[in-house]
């Protein structure tokens, strides 16, 4: 049984079982390859009130790194100030993704992403999964997803803090509209 213990854990769920599920699924599929790098994972809001009730409770547990419209809608990514462990993993970011307007979310923890030395490789060597590829050869951040019975697993080439670093030194981060918010 795996304990709740990080201090977040009463506000988005227990984030190490989430972790450990993830993990679990993942190696019964692809079988044991050392300790995963997992780099951070996703809790996705129901509502825009719910979002950015969120960003203030996760400004309290962390340092943000970004905020920027992905997708259209706010994401904000936040290194933690205790990263999430278990069992010699450590998870040192989490990503608030608010809900793509029009659409209705579940709020809850939704995906996990891990670093690989290379997207093709992995996929080569597990040719009958069912990956998602569609973003495989996106020029900044490419990546692939695997859907679990838990939640997804996304798996990317380096850590999103250096993705953001780039973005944010190039300009490419594209702001959240002043009146995004606004009639909430």
């Amino acid at each position: 049984m795996v304990i709740m213990s990080h201090p977040l854990d009463t506000t988005l769920g227990p984030m190490a079982p989430f972790v450990c599920q993830l993990l679990t699924e993942l190696r019964a599929l692809m079988g044991g390859q050392g300790a995963p790098r997992v780099d951070h994972l996703c809790y996705r809001a129901a509502s825009l009130p719910e979002y950015l009730e969120l960003k203030e409770q996760l400004a309290r547990h962390g340092v943000l790194l970004v905020e920027g419209m992905i997708g259209g809608r706010p994401i904000a990514t936040y290194r933690l100030h205790q990263p999430v462990c278990w069992q010699g993993v450590s998870v040192p970011c989490i990503e608030l993704a608010a809900p793509k307007p029009g659409r209705s979310h579940q709020a809850g923890l939704e995906h996990i992403e891990l670093v690989v030395p290379s997207l093709h490789a992995l996929l080569a060597a597990h040719p009958a999964l069912p990956f998602k590829t569609g973003n495989i050869d996106d020029g900044r951040n490419p990546d692939l997803g695997l859907m679990l019975p838990s939640g997804q697993v996304k798996f990317h080439l380096r850590p999103l803090s250096e993705v953001i670093d780039e973005e944010l030194g190039t300009g490419a981060v594209v702001p959240v509209p002043p009146d995004y918010y606004d009639g909430i």
